[in-house]
């Protein structure tokens, strides 16, 4: 199976720069009290221990197609730098350069959304472009398969999933859905919200239960708060692959001018591979993939890498493909005959910058009282998809499957 790869820099691949406000406007006089705040492009620095000491330089588009030119340079301070999109706040023209204490910066998506009509779905095709058994056998099937699933590595008992996307993507409704589809009805475990701002603000792990609440499964998923936030309420880079690392305690409360340091309250200094993330679902919304901002597909660009680098296998949901096509929003099996979502999620691909193998469709359950078959058995088949990719993280950090492997490579 295809192994995905990230590029060479880690958490500490970005050297230590110095902190700094970029604008767009750089002719303007000092005097002058506010600029365009879409020709604004801060950069800051939130100070980490990794470190890099490569010169290389950095480019960014600013809001007028300028472009901004940062050396990186040897600093005695350990420091990496981190992105913060345009906000939609004014900010003065003789803004200073922020101290790293001062300048944390978030993992954000907040920037002018302008809407797009989604294109008219053409004629369905002939058949589905992939194989899926729309039954009651199958999802049963499927439902032993998720239930049995047992990591292979013994020094674990379940796979960590991190769901981590943009604000009101269907992270906590998946949750709560994969888990009615074995309660035998439609529940809301995960807290889930409906505004611009993130319901969920700490670190929580769901422990998926088999049929009927018996039995534990292997399976947990870990909700997180999501991207875009805005200026005051987004994740830092550095808060993500704390999370992913194990550092992060469970019920962890995030917060903007707080990163999470060794020092925070419940810091776990040693995670073991049980405390890790296993693997990363990218969850994104079908509904808005023509009107998210450009800068979130820099910030995917930029988790991809580094999550790569950590080893860690990633995929992607592709949410609310009901509200793009009208006959998958009647009959789910239509899914993949339907031409507008094959175009969807070769755009959801572009955002991540990943191959539409690794993207799976999926349906939440949100105004439904009662399950429907076909939509437990596409939920079904997208947590089997992720624990595939789980599990190729236990194959590559266990050490009695690694000492297999150069047992056959000496013979």
């Amino acid at each position: 199976m295809q192994k995905q790869t990230g590029l060479k820099n880690s958490v500490g691949g970005f050297g230590p720069v110095q902190s700094l406000t970029a604008l767009a406007t750089s002719d303007q006089p000092a005097s002058s009290t506010a600029v365009d705040a879409k020709k604004v492009f801060n950069i800051g620095t939130s100070t980490i221990s990794p470190t890099d000491k490569t010169n290389k330089p950095l480019y960014t588009r600013l809001g007028d197609y300028k472009r901004v030119r940062v050396q990186r340079k040897d600093m005695d301070s350990k420091q990496v730098f981190s992105f913060k999109f345009p906000a939609t706040t004014v900010q003065p023209a003789n803004a200073t350069a922020l101290s790293a204490r001062d300048s944390l910066s978030t993992v954000s998506s907040t920037e002018p959304k302008t809407d797009k009509p989604f294109p008219f779905p053409g004629p369905k095709l002939e058949s589905q472009w992939r194989d899926v058994e729309w039954t009651e056998e199958q999802k049963t099937s499927l439902m032993t398969s998720v239930s049995s699933y047992k990591p292979s590595c013994e020094e674990v008992t379940e796979a960590r999933v991190l769901l981590l996307g943009p604000v009101s993507s269907g992270k906590s409704s998946f949750i709560s859905s994969v888990q009615s589809v074995f309660n035998g009805r439609v529940t809301n475990r995960a807290m889930v919200g409906s505004s611009s701002t993130s319901f969920t603000k700490k670190l929580q792990s769901f422990k998926i239960r088999g049929e009927k609440q018996k039995d534990l499964t292997g399976l947990v998923l870990c909700d997180i708060m999501g991207l875009g936030d805005g200026e005051m309420t987004g994740l830092t880079l550095y808060d993500i692959l704390s999370v992913i690392k194990g550092h992060v305690p469970e019920g962890y409360k995030f917060s903007p001018d707080q990163p999470v340091r060794s020092e925070s309250v419940g810091y776990v200094k040693r995670p073991s591979l049980k405390d890790k993330i296993h693997c990363v679902a990218f969850v994104v919304d079908a509904s808005k993939i023509l009107t998210y901002p450009k800068g979130l597909s820099t910030t995917f660009q930029q988790l991809r890498e580094h999550i790569s680098d950590l080893g860690v296998h990633q995929v992607a949901l592709l949410t609310h493909i009901d509200k793009i096509c009208p006959e998958t929003a009647k009959d789910v099996t239509q899914v993949y005959t339907s031409r507008i979502i094959q175009d969807m999620m070769g755009k959801a691909g572009t955002l991540l910058g990943m191959s539409t193998s690794y993207i799976v469709p999926v349906k939440n359950y949100s105004s439904e009282l009662g399950l429907n078959v076909n939509t437990d058995v596409l939920l079904l088949s997208a947590v089997d998809h992720i624990l595939q990719y789980a599990d190729l993280y236990f194959q590559d950090n266990t050490p009695q499957y690694e000492s297999k492997i150069d047992k056959n490579f000496t013979a």
